[in-house]
């Protein structure tokens, strides 16, 4: 049984964590990826509990991803298609620094950060990057099926991540 069929399922949010080392038992900097969705923030309350706890500092990620559309690089389309990811970057910029400012109000060190590439390398990426001690997401709890035509950004980066993740499942 795979870690993913007990964890993206379950009703209760849920630690994954690999015992790779000792060292570190506090969360100094969590990586929080967002979509711009009500159920993707449906983390964040269980972020800020922590980060005020223990004074960890919020990293908020949002990842553009690539647009599937059928044109050559030499085609108009692909005018729209630099057009279209500036578009969603901007909104995607737009609503982190929103998030921002609530969770500065609350007294919440935080920053945020658009990327642009496949969701779950990009977000294993950042996490490396920022050095990150926990990375938290709300997950959609799909499974059977539904999970092999939706796919799992929570399913992939359990599968993938050499950190703790913190999954809740977030109900519709």
């Amino acid at each position: 049984m795979t870690c993913s069929r007990i964890v993206i399922p379950t009703l209760a949010p849920c630690l994954a964590a690999r015992c790779v080392s000792k060292e570190k038992t506090m969360y100094n900097t969590i990586l929080v990826p967002l979509d711009g969705s009500q159920r993707a923030e449906r983390i964040l309350p269980h972020v800020e509990a922590i980060a005020q706890r223990f004074g960890s500092r919020l990293h908020l990620l949002q990842v553009v991803e690539p647009l599937v559309v059928g044109v050559s690089p030499y085609d108009a389309g692909s005018l729209f298609v630099a057009d279209e990811i500036d578009r969603r970057t901007q909104e995607a910029k737009a609503y982190l620094a929103g998030l921002e400012g609530q969770l500065r109000e609350k007294k919440i060190a935080v920053q945020s950060q658009v990327e642009y590439g496949p969701v779950v390398s990009t977000i294993l990426e950042q996490a490396e990057q920022h050095n990150v001690d926990l990375i938290a997401m709300a997950s959609h709890g799909r499974t059977g099926l539904a999970r092999v035509f939706y796919g799992s950004v929570a399913a992939g980066i359990l599968n993938r991540a050499e950190r703790p993740l913190l999954v809740i499942r977030a109900q519709d």
